[in-house]
């Protein structure tokens, strides 16, 4: 059985602006974002907390080929794509992905990330060229909010806010059998997702489409 994770101020204080990132930030960007409330905190101790939180299934590291590491707050499984250009880096869903030739060799399959790179949107306007478009693009939304690929704790923390007009992360984590620790993880998400709202510090509630999802 693992410890518990302590979670400390700095800690919190890393999740919370992996939160507010829109992408997926390196080590070295939430050192400067974090400094900023923190001045004393170091870039050691930035890459320390990121590394336990990693471990701890808090967060995920992407380790893309020949580049810096990056984190990303989002758990639930699925891929990214990095445009060579300009070195952002998105989420992409792929449907399906076959562990059989894998199997087919021997192996016991512990994980799978596929790496795709390309140009972005943004770059492609710069090189005067004309975006991808795809037509499937609002597919997996309700009401314009994204609810695809929902893991079972999201899934969980939805069912146990449904009634209620509100609850804290510790009374979510007595209902699902979840630290307060993870729960707050799935609630940042959520929130980013449009399905959960906050009306007061520590609070949260379903938003009309969380109410709709379910």
């Amino acid at each position: 059985m693992k410890p518990i994770l302590r979670m400390t101020h700095q800690r919190e204080l890393i999740l919370d602006e992996m939160g507010r990132c829109k992408g997926h930030p390196t080590a070295d960007a939430l050192y400067e974002r974090i400094k900023k409330k923190l001045p004393r905190i170091s870039l050691a101790t930035v890459y320390r907390n990121l590394e336990i939180l990693s471990e701890a299934g808090m967060i995920r590291k992407l380790e893309i080929s020949g580049r810096q590491k990056r984190f990303d707050r989002q758990l639930e499984q699925h891929h990214h794509i990095y445009c060579v250009q300009c070195h952002r880096v998105d989420n992409l869903r792929v449907e399906t992905v076959s562990p059989e030739s894998a199997a087919e060799i021997g192996y016991r399959i512990s994980g799978c990330r596929i790496e795709f790179f390309g140009v972005c949107p943004d770059c492609q306007k710069k090189n005067g060229q004309k975006p991808q478009k795809n037509n499937a693009a609002g597919a997996g939304k309700v009401n314009g909010h994204d609810c695809c690929n929902l893991n079972t704790r999201q899934r969980k923390v939805l069912q146990a806010l449904n009634g209620r007009s509100c609850a804290s992360a510790k009374d979510i984590a007595a209902v699902v059998a979840l630290e307060p620790a993870q729960v707050s993880c799935q609630l940042t998400a959520l929130k980013k997702k449009g399905l959960v709202a906050s009306p007061a510090r520590c609070q949260y509630e379903l938003t009309a489409a969380g109410k709709e999802l379910l």
